[in-house]
């Protein structure tokens, strides 16, 4: 006896399976859909947030991978071709739990050109600080001025290791030696508020959570997300 049939069983089977299928991709929509409207009761609402990030980034590897692309854009070249540079600010990042906030004001108070040019000390590039204006500022509840003069702030928070202060050859490192580097050289920071980021091969930059009034603090979400490498590699200081 035969225990396998053909036929509009087959079919209905088929069909059976199809419609179970769908449903439960109903279902994980609509949970996806209430996740998010539990988020959009404040999304991207100027202010509305828990924490900071503060991201950044290697600069040397930032003008190693540039000029791989063939990238000699004006913006790079203020980076690259100007005074050696470390670690530079990439942003001050509003954070919720779980997500973030962005472009909180459309279309955004204009940046006056003399905050600019006060920040490219700790951010190089002039583009870069006018789209961290408009992307994150915007939506930290301040105005231009004690926005950037916050990221002033929590950048003098944060003590670079010397090791990486003037690195003369390239240097081949652990993600996890990086981040102990950092933690000895500032009281209170943890793992738990630090991620080391990574590209295919290069250190890309450092994330630190702060709170609002820029105390270290944990957050899972940004730990996650740290670079999973066995090494890493830091290219060394433009001239070192």
């Amino acid at each position: 006896m035969s225990y396998f049939r053909s036929g509009p069983s087959v079919a209905g089977f088929s069909f059976r399976l199809g419609l179970a299928a769908g449903l439960l991709g109903l279902a994980l929509t609509a949970m996806a859909g209430s996740a998010a409207t539990a988020q959009d009761k404040r999304q991207n609402a100027p202010g509305e947030f828990d924490f900071y990030v503060l991201s950044l980034s290697w600069s040397p590897s930032f003008c190693e991978a540039a000029s791989e692309r063939g990238n000699s854009s004006r913006g790079v070249q203020t980076q690259c071709a100007g005074r050696p540079f470390s670690f530079v600010v990439h942003g001050l990042w509003p954070q919720y739990e779980r997500g973030f906030p962005n472009y909180c004001q459309r279309p955004s108070p204009r940046l006056d050109r003399n905050v600019m040019a006060s920040m490219l000390d700790l951010m190089p590039a002039p583009g870069l600080i006018y789209n961290e204006w408009d992307k994150h500022g915007t939506c930290s509840g301040m105005g231009a001025r004690a926005y950037f003069e916050t990221i002033r702030k929590a950048r003098a928070a944060v003590k670079i290791p010397p090791e990486y202060l003037e690195l003369s050859s390239a240097k081949a490192v652990a993600p996890l030696e990086i981040e102990e580097a950092f933690i000895k050289a500032n009281p209170g920071l943890s793992n738990s508020a630090f991620a080391v980021i990574c590209d295919s091969k290069r250190l890309s930059e450092v994330r630190i959570c702060m709170t609002k009034d820029l105390q270290f603090r944990a957050c899972e979400e940004i730990d996650r997300r740290a670079c999973r490498r066995d090494k890493v590699v830091m290219p060394p200081v433009r001239g070192g």
